[in-house]
């Protein structure tokens, strides 16, 4: 049996039939989970998608990090389970104190949609485990809050344990240190802005370079 890799929809939410689709794709089960529902359905991960939860009210990810599924992952986080946040899903993350840093508006205070390349910096999580230390994946980036910023000790912190998981080639949006996804201390838990579920067809293209994220949570899994 394939491992069930549940998906999130909150109000707002544009990105989570393509993060079903990538899943499906890769050779897992899907599984709709809905906000307002505390029970994950025994899923195996899941996924925090992009798009602008509850119209980004307060802060972009504030009211989203305190639904129902939100606080049965988090408990579930704490526990192992793998996690990964996409863009809005990153800073949904962040908001529920699952990831370090918080993402700002762009630099040039301009919302930004092109592909770009990444640099992958931590091969050793459950999402990154089948991709090449150092190798680039060209997938598409949309967004106008997505400076990645920290205080110096959380910097030197991340950039110490190993908690950057990828880097902007070319820093197009700010990004402290060019820092495009983090993981939490154990590595379960994974962000990022870009959007791997965008890059796994040769049809959408730019690249399937993303499908290789969803394949490695699989592989961890099995």
């Amino acid at each position: 049996m394939s491992p069930r890799i549940g998906v999130i929809t909150f109000p707002g939410t544009l990105d989570d039939v393509d993060a079903l689709r990538a899943v499906r794709l890769a050779g897992g089960e899907p599984v709709e989970l809905w906000h307002a529902d505390a029970d994950l359905k025994d899923v195996d991960a899941v996924v925090v998608p992009g798009g602008f939860s509850y119209g980004d009210y307060l802060r972009a990810g504030a009211i989203a990090a305190i639904a129902p599924a939100m606080r049965s992952v988090v408990e579930a986080a704490g526990r192992g389970l793998p996690v990964l946040g996409i863009c809005n899903g990153f800073q949904i993350l962040q908001e529920a104190g699952l990831l370090p840093g918080a993402l700002t508006r762009n630099e040039g205070l301009h919302f930004v949609c092109r592909d770009i390349e990444l640099e992958v910096e931590n091969n050793s999580t459950p999402w990154t485990s089948g991709l090449e230390k150092g190798s680039t994946l060209l997938v598409p980036s949309k967004h106008g809050e997505g400076r990645f910023q920290a205080d110096e000790e959380t910097l030197k912190r991340l950039e110490g344990e190993g908690q950057v998981v990828f880097r902007y080639v070319v820093n197009h949006n700010g990004s402290r240190n060019s820092i495009a996804g983090v993981c939490s201390e154990k590595g379960n838990v994974v962000g990022l802005m870009p959007h791997p579920e965008h890059a796994v067809e040769e049809l959408t293209g730019p690249s399937t370079d993303g499908l290789g994220m969803f394949q490695s949570v699989l592989h961890s899994l099995v």
